[in-house]
Parts: C-alpha cells; structure tokens; sequence
C-alpha cells in the first residue's frame, strides 16, 4: 500500500474556508493578498461551487471567475468541494470532506466565517459550523479509514471572519482586530469583480458596501483600509506596549 504522506502537496500556512466562491474574497480577500505579499502560502477552499445562481449559466462559468479571482489575489491553491449549493447543513460527511483537504495541506492558520448572515445565504451558517468541526476532526487518531490514511494534522490557529452587511452587530469571539489591507484594498476589489455573473453593473452596491465598510474599520485602527478578524481563542500579548504603541520611537 503507498504511503498518503509521500504523496502530499506542498503544504500551506493559511486556508481561507467559504460557502460559495466570492465569500472569502468579499471577507478577507484584502488579508489574503497581504499574506500572499508577506511570503505565506495561501489557499481557498469553498465547500459549493455555488451554483445554480440568476445570471450565470453553469458551474463552469462561476469556476472559471473563482480561479481569475485567486489569480488576482496571488492565492497558491483554490480548491471547490463537491457540497451542494442552496442544501448545505452541517453533517459528518461534510466535516469529514473539509478535514481531508486540511490534513492533506497541513496548514497552520485556518479562516473561516463568523455566525450567520441575516437576509443572506444560510449556508454560510452551515459553513461556519463545518469549518469549526473540521479543524477538531482533522487531529482526531484512530480514524485513518474515514480519511483515506491521510496523516494527523493539528491546526494552530483559527479565525473568523464576518460575512454580513445587514447588522452592525459582530459575534463574540477570543478578541476582535482588524487587519491593514491599505496596499490590498484595490486588488480586493478587482478580485470580486472578477465574478461577473454574480455582480453585474446593477449591484453596485456590493462594491460600496465592501469598500465603505473597509475603509471605515481602517480608520478607526488607524489605516487606509482593514478588515475585521475574530480570533476563535484568547490572544496573548507578551509586549503590551509594543503591541499597542507600535515599537518606533
């Protein structure tokens, strides 16, 4: 029998989980892209292809924009799950899907979505509740035959992301900050509107949403621009000062 961890890919520092493609670069694409910048290895995972959908005519299509959207944001990997668009739950099939892909790219960084999304898509409350069970499912032993004999794989770290525009209420968390896209927030934007089907010139308004909402979280930290980042666990801060002062003179 081959041996799975002789077989697997490059691994990565970061995977960014969503619904549909479009969730995480309308989220974080901004961080990604600075991460991509800093020299990090950076994948996206959406659990649907998200289709059927008004505008576009197939899945095909929707792949298509998702693989330019990567492009744009300099992402390494993007791989599209087989889950089903508009009937996504939460189930043991669907936990055990995503901790495959996390045991074979063994990142140290998972990010995914934070609570639900009012007015929006309730598969991305689905996809926040699999994202969270996939991580613990991914160190669990004595399980290698749900998992095609993939190794073990403990993740360090989880973030949540928020998704929603329509409240202005944010889900508790291990602390909240926000993250400097200043030199990002137009690559961010020019990724999602690589998914022209599903914003046409009609919906406007996503743009002014995502970008009004970005350079306001920037300015209240103090930047051009930033996106909001939940931690799932407490921080730690060895060097308050530093921290919150920043170490120049």
């Amino acid at each position: 029998m081959s041996n799975p961890s002789a077989e697997l890919p490059e691994p990565l520092d970061v995977i960014a989980v969503g619904a549909h493609p479009d969730d995480v670069e309308i989220a974080v694409g901004g961080t990604l892209a600075r991460m991509v910048q800093q020299g990090l290895r950076v994948g996206i995972v959406d659990l649907t292809d998200g289709e059927p959908t008004p505008l576009s005519p197939g899945p095909e299509v929707r792949l298509a924009e998702a693989r330019k959207a990567a492009e744009i944001l300099g992402v390494q990997v993007r791989e599209t799950l087989t889950l089903p668009n508009r009937r996504l739950f939460d189930g043991f099939d669907e936990r055990v899907a995503l901790a495959k892909v996390f045991r074979r790219y063994r990142p140290r960084l998972v990010m995914g979505i934070a609570d639900k999304t009012p007015m929006a898509s309730p598969d991305h409350w689905q996809a926040m509740q699999i994202t969270d069970a996939a991580i613990f499912y991914s160190r669990l032993t004595k399980w290698d035959e749900l998992f095609e004999n993939l190794p073990v794989h403990r993740i360090h770290s989880h973030i949540w992301y928020p998704l929603s525009f329509q409240t202005t209420c944010l889900p508790e968390g291990g602390g909240r900050f926000v993250s400097d896209i200043s030199d990002t927030l137009e690559m961010k934007l020019e990724s999602i509107r690589a998914y022209q089907t599903q914003f046409p010139p009609g919906k406007e308004r996503v743009f002014q949403l995502v970008e009004s909402q970005n350079r306001l979280l920037g300015a209240i930290a103090g930047f051009q621009a930033g996106e909001m980042l939940i931690s799932a666990t407490t921080l730690g801060i060895r060097n308050v000062f530093e921290t919150i002062c920043g170490n120049s003179g």
